[in-house]
């Protein structure tokens, strides 16, 4: 260990450009064992671990770390798996520049240790030799339903499961998964990494009930009735517009419709061919992660140009500096500091472009952020095909929640308390739905909480 003096940061391999934008395959190499050994080679095992502290799920950094180094990697395969309900998911999708590796000692002056790409490794590896996370099988007369499988659900089914209760998880659409499945591209997150983790909770006793929507194919309180608790992890998949004149034009989109028609496509399923954009001009509004997925996949998909427009700066993106990265080397154009203020509309109310304010960002507000300012006489405009809206999500409220006497806030987010449990008593909820539009590994530890809060009161 502490070999940071001799051995250098080491970041994944990735594909070539012309040749990953060909594919919507994942665009970075597997970690080799002896790139992963050296890396972890590198931690210096701090006192106080800062990568620890600042990840959301409190994983077990500096000991799995260690225990690659050691060459030891079915006990760093059950480390990792112990906190974290699918490190191999987080190892691709977690923004480690703003959490863990951000936190890193070495980032002062000699580069963060590759704590992603390690995860990844670990889990891949672990799984190449035959290493499964334990589970007991169903050792108890308790039940518990899970409305949604995205991350927040799949973390709750995984700590109930362990914990040897039944589960059942309810799915509106076709695949489990929720965001993992059909919001964030294949580039970033192989499905078969996703149907891996999923049959190993079948495996384990989970009972999936796909293209299922509750309040609509069946009641919620047919769900309450038959199970000991509830989990609600519905996410936020109401997409917010800019709120600007001409945003209803039939070519304006948003994000997740194209995201999840273009998965679709990528399943082989059926889907809506408007969202074909070859050959197109692409204007994608937004500067988060779900905006670098838009433009990147439209890339991938042949448009003609694809620009992305964002109000602040590129410091200020809200994104993972990597994914804005790889963006622009797979050539996507880049306009900061611009503000929507109308779509440009022709004699016959389809998109033509899109009316811009120039920006400058002035003093900072209570939270401590820049105020966005607009710069008068600054307007400009930019020509588009089409137009996606990358602007985030609000929590969808369905009318069971009222129903069932269950509290949301002024957004719509649900209300819960220390214990995840709502205003109802034995239902509880974590994830999008909760916190409002956030990070996969937010959602996982809620799911966790959510299910280790669960188990106290079903198993006291």
């Amino acid at each position: 260990m502490r070999e940071f003096l001799t051995i250098e940061r080491l970041d994944p391999t990735k594909r070539l450009v012309l040749q990953r934008l060909k594919d919507f395959s994942e665009i970075y190499e597997p970690m080799s064992a002896s790139d992963a050994t050296s890396q972890s080679d590198r931690c210096i095992q701090c006192g106080d671990p800062f990568c620890l502290n600042k990840c959301p799920l409190h994983n077990y950094i500096p000991q799995w770390l260690k225990s690659v180094a050691e060459k030891d990697l079915k006990f760093a395969f059950n480390l990792s798996n112990e906190p974290s309900p699918f490190p191999e998911v987080m190892g691709r999708v977690c923004p480690h520049d703003r959490l863990c590796e951000g936190d890193c000692t070495l980032n002062d002056g000699h580069g963060a240790i590759t704590i992603g790409g390690v995860e990844t490794f670990i889990n891949e590896e672990g799984f190449r030799q035959g290493l499964k996370p334990y589970f007991p099988g169903i050792t108890t007369d308790k039940k518990v339903a899970i409305i949604g499988s995205g991350p927040a659900g799949l973390s709750a089914a995984t700590y109930l499961l362990r914990s040897g209760i039944a589960v059942t998880m309810y799915e509106r659409s076709d695949r489990a998964g929720g965001l993992l499945t059909y919001g964030i591209p294949n580039f970033k997150l192989d499905k078969k990494i996703v149907e891996r983790r999923v049959n190993l909770l079948i495996e384990a006793g989970l009972k999936l009930v796909l293209n299922c929507e509750v309040g609509k194919d069946i009641e919620f309180d047919e769900i309450a009735d038959q199970h000991d608790a509830v989990f609600i992890g519905i996410g936020a998949t109401k997409a917010k517009g800019a709120k600007i004149s001409g945003e209803n034009a039939s070519n304006v989109y948003m994000s997740m419709e194209y995201l999840t028609a273009i998965q679709r496509k990528n399943f082989a399923l059926s889907y809506d061919k408007k969202f074909d954009f070859k050959d197109l001009d692409v204007v994608v509004i937004g500067g988060g992660d779900t905006a670098m997925d838009c433009v990147r996949t439209a890339k991938r998909e042949g448009a003609k140009s694809v620009t992305c427009l964002y109000r602040r700066d590129a410091h200020n993106m809200p994104g993972s500096v990597k994914e804005y990265k790889n963006a622009i080397e797979e050539g996507v154009d880049f306009t900061f500091n611009a503000s929507p203020k109308e779509v440009i509309l022709n004699d016959s109310g389809k998109a033509v472009g899109i009316h811009m304010a120039k920006t400058v960002l002035g003093a900072k507000d209570e939270s401590g952020r820049q105020k966005m300012e607009e710069v008068k006489g600054g307007d400009f405009n930019v020509n588009a095909d089409v137009i996606i809206m990358a602007l985030g999500f609000d929590p969808c409220v369905p009318p069971f929640l009222a129903e069932n006497g269950i509290s949301v806030n002024s957004w719509g987010g649900i209300i819960v308390n220390d214990k995840h449990e709502t205003t109802t008593a034995g239902i509880y909820a974590g994830g999008d739905c909760y916190r409002g539009a956030d990070l996969v590994v937010t959602a996982a530890y809620d799911g966790r909480e959510a299910a280790r809060s669960i188990v106290k009161s079903l198993l006291r």
